[in-house]
């Protein structure tokens, strides 16, 4: 945790008035953003494969989106869409 709060608040003088945006930045800096973008592209894949099985890709892909594979099990519980039959002629 020292090492963490040291790399936040390198560069940083506490006193100064844009000190908390510059700890923010500085703590952004230290997430792997390809890591998070790459991982969200296969769990929004899956969501609308898995949607798309189901009958809601769009569902899928929202699902997916919002809570990553948890997300996944919201649309396997959800039941199938059912297609109406036609109508008759």
């Amino acid at each position: 945790m020292d090492e963490l709060l040291a790399r936040a608040t390198q560069g940083v003088d506490p006193d100064a008035p844009d000190a908390f945006l510059r700890i923010f930045l500085n703590l952004m800096a230290l997430v792997p953003w390809s890591a998070l973008i790459w991982w969200n592209l296969l769990f929004l894949a899956v969501g609308a494969l898995l949607g798309w099985w189901r009958g809601r890709t769009a569902e899928g892909v929202a699902w997916a989106f919002v809570l990553g594979p948890i997300g996944w099990l919201v649309v396997l519980r959800r039941p199938r869409r059912q297609v109406p039959p036609p109508l008759p002629k």
